[in-house]
């Protein structure tokens, strides 16, 4: 820890001495001591009856509104919901009722001065948390409802870190733990910085990373978080312990995004080695796939057993975890753009799936946000709609409710300055949905 900051410790992977796994089997004996009291059996009977009880007040809740149904069987239509999901097949069919948005309903959020690089939505779809080039990290703090801000953190100068709480360089991804208690960013200097998601508060720096942070994700009902980085490997951190646990290696480019759900493991876009890689933590082993031409700059998770991922050479890849090619692959998703008089296509910048469901979202700077439907059991994607928006799409999620769908917007790509786009509007876009 850093001398004289105990609230805001920094945290390095480069000062681990011994063994990750180590470490993690320490904190685990530590753990199991504690609760020397209670058998294996017990604790499972606990948190079980814990389980279903938080799931019975909010079933009465839902069953208020849906007078029609009793809470005994929403319980027991959540219950078979989980079980689908854990095994990656839940798939709820909500693609083909999609309505086109109203454009005059399109909310735009402004505030920060440079391109949306990211942003988040927080689990109980009431704030959104955005991060742009200019180092600000905004705490959603914009409320979804009024479109306030609530909360900004300003940049600094590079080196200042310490000084003052936010980033001195771009902020270049950002995650949210499943329980909305957490914040990860990481910016182009290497640094992760957790922050309390409710205050705003900044809790911990980790580093270790040698390049820049590019993808950061939080294991979906714990506080393990993923983080990648251009420097081709992907590190595992546990944030409430503030501690490094491991890091492991493959890319042969940087790695441009990451997407985890609830089990161990986690999916990286790989840049320009061209693959897109699923990680097994507890093995330290990977699986490789490959299909895109380009450079793979976005991906995410559908369930357990699917993803989705762009590239530069604007195709849309939809793949399943058996297999090493794309189950389906849409060329030119947004069409081509004449750039000094040479036909390209329009590159794939942000990707979203409503998770568990047949819906994504694709961004680029063709002028629309597209959503498209998996159908034929992940075997094909059809384009719906377009949602007209002008700029480069840094960054797409869905609400976990799929009411709304958030788009970062930049005069710019995240990634760099290839183009400008003088009549766009450096905005956080919410795009309600039918």
């Amino acid at each position: 820890a850093t001398a004289g900051l105990p609230a805001d410790e920094e945290v390095s992977s480069d000062s681990e001495t011994e063994s990750p796994l180590l470490g993690r089997r320490r904190r685990e004996a530590a753990a199991t001591e504690e609760e020397v009291d209670e058998t294996p059996q017990e604790k499972k009977l606990r948190l079980a009856k814990q389980y279903l009880e938080e799931l019975r007040q909010l079933e009465e809740e839902r069953a208020e509104e849906e007078e029609d149904l009793e809470p005994a069987d929403l319980i027991g239509d959540r219950l078979k919901e989980d079980v689908l999901e854990q095994k990656g097949r839940l798939q709820r069919l909500v693609a083909k009722d999609v309505q086109p948005p109203d454009p005059a309903r399109i909310r735009v959020l402004r505030g920060h001065q440079l391109p949306v690089t990211c942003l988040v939505v927080s689990p109980d779809d009431k704030f959104i948390f955005s991060a742009s080039k200019d180092g600000s990290l905004i705490k959603c703090k914009w409320e979804v409802d009024s479109g306030k801000r609530l909360c900004v953190v300003p940049g600094g100068k590079k080196g200042t870190e310490e000084r003052h709480m936010g980033h001195a360089s771009q902020i270049l991804c950002m995650a949210i733990s499943s329980d909305g208690k957490y914040l990860a960013t990481g910016d182009r200097n290497k640094l992760i910085m957790i922050w309390d998601a409710a205050t705003c508060k900044r809790l911990h720096i980790f580093t270790g990373h040698r390049d820049a942070v590019s993808g950061l994700s939080f294991r979906k009902g714990t506080h393990q978080l993923y983080s990648a980085s251009h420097d081709r490997c992907v590190k595992v951190w546990d944030v409430a312990e503030n501690a490094y646990v491991e890091t492991l290696f493959g890319h042969q480019d940087v790695i441009t995004g990451l997407d985890s759900l609830s089990r161990e493991c986690c999916v990286t876009a790989g840049g320009r080695d061209g693959t897109v890689r699923l990680w097994k933590i507890p093995e330290e082993s990977q699986l490789v796939f490959s299909g895109h031409q380009g450079s793979i700059d976005c991906i995410q998770l559908i369930n357990e057993e699917h993803m989705v991922s762009g590239a530069d050479d604007g195709s849309l890849a939809l793949w399943g975890l058996t297999k090493k090619k794309p189950l389906a692959l849409a060329r030119q998703a947004h069409g081509e753009q004449d750039a000094q008089g040479l036909q390209q296509p329009y590159w794939i910048s942000a990707v979203a799936a409503l998770r568990s469901s047949d819906l994504l979202a694709t961004g680029s700077h063709s002028g629309s946000v597209k959503l498209w439907k998996c159908s034929e059991g992940f075997r094909k994607l059809e384009h719906l709609l377009d949602i007209p928006l002008v700029g480069f799409v840094n960054s797409l999620k869905f609400s976990a409710a799929g009411d709304f769908l958030v788009a970062g917007i930049g005069q710019e790509h995240r990634l760099g300055r290839w183009w400008r786009i003088k009549e766009a509007k450096n905005s956080i876009c919410i795009i309600p949905l039918k």
